[in-house]
């Protein structure tokens, strides 16, 4: 006996019935919202490529939570502005820090918000690079475990503050282990790791590094980021992330690597993160603004598409807007 012929037309007569057998679910609480945090007071300056985004100072940083709260977003991710730039990036581990600072003002107001901070030298450092430069010339070369030393002194010193989630994202051999083991040793084995597994070389930071104050002064990140050519490599990089302790891993752009999410899913069915990051965030709105697309439909499209892929959290700068709309 046959199997009566499937009709999909009869799906489309409904949204209410479309809904009902709808596959992929885009919630609020899939989602964390990235905020720049500056040195100062009743700082609130847009990003100028990120419409819709500020650098914010702690008063109106802790403003800025309050509403994230209210509208349901789980979490928040925070990177901060230094005052000062070395080549040690040493305001990064300062317990004085902005992001220590806004940390502890954040967790003083007993928010219902997951903390979570970026681990990474480039806002800090007067190069820009997210390790330490060992040599320039004749070949550019990061010092590798020179910089792991230094993101275990960020890690902790975030930690200390009140973070509840730290996230590795610069991209260094043994980052992960570093972090757990310092984390580890001084009693916060209850402070999870987001690490940035794969995080690809990509042409779509380019709006981020203008709100973080952090292109590179010479040479470029691809020595030390991936190559958007391969998948394997990103596969390799996630199990030793995980195997380092990472309780969290991430694949970096979203929307240009869905293929990427969906292999590190399948894989691993490990909790997964995809950061829709700032050049992917800021040509929607682009278009949008010209009247090229609807923009609405466009992230909800973008956004599901990358749930669809297999992530489980969803990093974007669209949080709020969508935080909005999914509750309207």
């Amino acid at each position: 006996m046959g199997y009566p012929q499937y009709r999909p037309r009869r799906m489309r007569k409904s949204a209410l019935l479309r809904s009902l057998v709808r596959e992929t679910h885009l919630s609020v609480s899939d989602l964390i919202y990235p905020l720049f945090v500056s040195d100062g007071r009743d700082v609130r300056e847009e990003i100028p490529s990120m419409p819709g985004n500020f650098h914010f100072s702690v008063d109106n940083l802790i403003k800025e939570a309050k509403e994230v709260e209210q509208l349901g977003i789980p979490a928040i991710l925070l990177f901060g502005l230094a005052a000062k730039k070395d080549e040690l990036g040493s305001e990064g581990y300062d317990e004085q820090g902005i992001i220590q600072e806004a940390v502890r003002a954040i967790k003083k107001e007993r928010l219902n918000l997951v903390i979570i901070t970026d681990v990474c030298l480039c806002q800090y450092t007067s190069d820009g690079h997210c390790g330490i430069v060992k040599t320039k010339e004749p070949e550019f070369e990061i010092d590798n475990d020179q910089t792991l030393k230094i993101l275990a002194k960020i890690a902790l010193s975030h930690a200390h503050a009140g973070a509840d989630i730290v996230a590795p994202s610069a991209m260094m051999d043994g980052q992960v282990r570093a972090i757990r083991e310092v984390l580890d040793k001084h009693h916060l084995s209850d402070i999870a790791i987001m690490a940035y597994a794969a995080k690809y070389a990509s042409s779509f930071y380019g709006p981020f590094r203008e709100a973080a104050h952090c292109p590179p002064q010479f040479g470029d990140r691809r020595s030390y980021q991936m190559d958007c050519a391969n998948v394997e490599e990103a596969l390799r990089e996630v199990k030793l992330d995980i195997e380092e302790g990472a309780d969290i891993v991430m694949v970096k752009p979203a929307l240009a690597y869905l293929d990427v999410i969906y292999r590190v899913k399948s894989q691993f069915h490990y909790p997964l993160a995809a950061y829709n990051v700032s050049g992917e965030f800021s040509m929607i709105k682009a278009a949008a603004g010209r009247g090229w697309l609807e923009e609405k439909q466009a992230i909800l499209e973008v956004l599901t598409s990358i749930k669809r892929a297999g992530a489980d959290i969803i990093l974007t700068y669209f949080a709020k807007e969508v935080a909005r709309w999914l509750k309207a």
